[in-house]
């Protein structure tokens, strides 16, 4: 059973912390010589205390860079709820009547906001070292919750794919939580669905996962959109803003590209509104290449892949066709995968006026991302990983968004548009209710690269 981690992942998540009201001197139970590829995570659940007990005994573990080294010693606490005696083994998983009354229970006006994670925070695999960063984040966002005196009590859990969740749910701190962030794996989805229902707390899904829980379950909130959600928006932002254009759709000849389920619903579309469009290759000759375009409307060119070398050579086509048909006018629409390439294609984005659909956006030189990154690097003593989202930012808008819902308007907050006027560094929330059940994000903007050398974030 993965323990819980108290506030902090420590080991790889040192140098930062969070208060909280169980921290308490504790008295030692033993002493542990350390044996070689001995773990800190691993002595904890040895002697069945959190890794927190263990930092709070041992201080120098809180030493940036610090490693357990063979044969060094270590003090080993009581547990914090056994000071001076035993707590009884945690329940099971209650009732829904039970439940309700715990969640009624506990919390009064000024007490901390009780967040659970329920992820695979590790330093294993990808996923792990992902949903550490996105968890440090949270943290961030929790820091900077209190000076706003918003106070939060955060416990993690370890919840990797290897291991069932079953034991965690268990816990008497998973039950008494007001939102959980989580799962990220499938398989989990159905029993903390439950959970959530049975202990009447919110939960955030905050990555892509199969959630079928969401069409009945009021409780969830799930931030991931399928892409079949992202397509019928983009088809009909299509349809609106670009009604007056000439449609050019350029066969990229990718055999892996997952594009076409867009492309086909748009041309369905467009042949349903009886509108004209041209069709060419990247492979044709620049005469046939251009015969697709219109020299009297706009063109609106759609690739049907979001890889770089197939846009390198689009570019370099549109490029050629504009030099010669000087009069030509060109605008793109992309993917979201564009994004990754804006240092390399700026000016051709300004070019030819492109409009890229995201549910985020990542600017890197904005007073707020560049305050971000600093204070991260100098939480964790390094920079976040080269990736888009940034994770981290992603938790620490998810938590920004969520807690102070959650301050405000308590179980009833939906995170509709208009409530918080919370300003995200890099990813905006709107959420609608699915059905009779939970709330589904519906953000979707357009990064719009003006000719004038603009960016607009254009939300739809």
């Amino acid at each position: 059973m993965k323990r819980i981690f108290k506030c902090v992942l420590l080991g790889f998540l040192m140098a930062f912390s969070t208060e909280t009201a169980f921290c308490q001197t504790q008295k030692y139970r033993e002493i542990h010589k350390v044996k070689k590829k001995e773990t800190i995570f691993g002595i904890a659940r040895q002697y069945g205390i959190t890794i927190q007990d263990l930092v709070d005994a041992n201080p120098e573990m809180n030493t940036p860079g610090y490693e357990l080294k063979k044969d060094s010693y270590i003090a080993i606490p009581y547990p914090k709820s056994q000071t001076s005696s035993a707590e009884p083994a945690a329940a099971p998983v209650s009732t829904p009547a039970q439940s309700k009354t715990v969640a009624a229970k506990s919390r009064g006006k000024g007490d901390p906001i009780r967040l659970g994670v329920m992820l695979p925070l590790h330093d294993i695999n990808g996923d792990g070292r992902r949903m550490v960063e996105y968890y440090r984040g949270i943290l961030m966002a929790c820091d900077s919750l209190k000076k706003m005196g918003i106070s939060v009590d955060v416990h993690a859990w370890n919840t990797p794919d290897s291991e069932p969740i079953t034991p965690i749910l268990r816990e008497k701190a998973a039950r008494e939580c007001d939102l959980i962030v989580g799962p990220l794996y499938s398989k989990q989805m159905a029993q903390l669905s439950d959970f959530a229902t049975e202990n009447d707390i919110r939960l955030v899904i905050p990555f892509s996962i199969n959630a079928p829980q969401l069409q009945t379950n009021r409780n969830i909130f799930q931030v991931y959109q399928a892409p079949s959600a992202v397509n019928e928006a983009m088809i009909e932002q299509f349809m609106k803003r670009f009604a007056n254009y000439h449609p050019v759709f350029i066969d990229c000849n990718d055999s892996t590209s997952t594009k076409g389920s867009f492309t086909f619903g748009l041309r369905r579309k467009l042949d349903a509104r009886g509108m004209e469009y041209g069709l060419t290759n990247l492979k044709s000759s620049e005469a046939n290449f251009a015969r697709a375009f219109s020299k009297t409307m706009p063109n609106i060119v759609i690739l049907n892949t979001g890889r770089s070398p197939e846009l390198n050579v689009a570019m370099a086509k549109l490029n050629g066709m504009t030099a010669t048909y000087s009069g030509l006018k060109i605008t793109l629409l992309g993917y979201t995968e564009w994004l990754m390439y804006t240092k390399y294609q700026l000016d051709n984005f300004y070019k030819f006026n492109a409009y890229i659909p995201s549910t985020f956006h990542y600017t890197p030189l904005t007073s707020n991302t560049l305050r971000f990154q600093q204070k991260y690097r100098a939480n964790f003593h390094q920079d976040m990983m080269q990736s888009l989202p940034r994770f981290a930012i992603t938790g620490f808008d998810h938590a920004m968004f969520f807690l102070q819902g959650f301050y405000r308007f308590g179980n009833d907050f939906t995170g509709a548009p208009g409530l918080l006027g919370y300003d995200p560094i890099q990813t905006p929330l709107r959420f609608e209710r699915v059905g009779n059940g939970g709330m589904q994000n519906k953000t979707m903007v357009f990064v719009h690269y003006m000719p004038e050398h603009r960016m607009e974030i254009v939300n739809f």
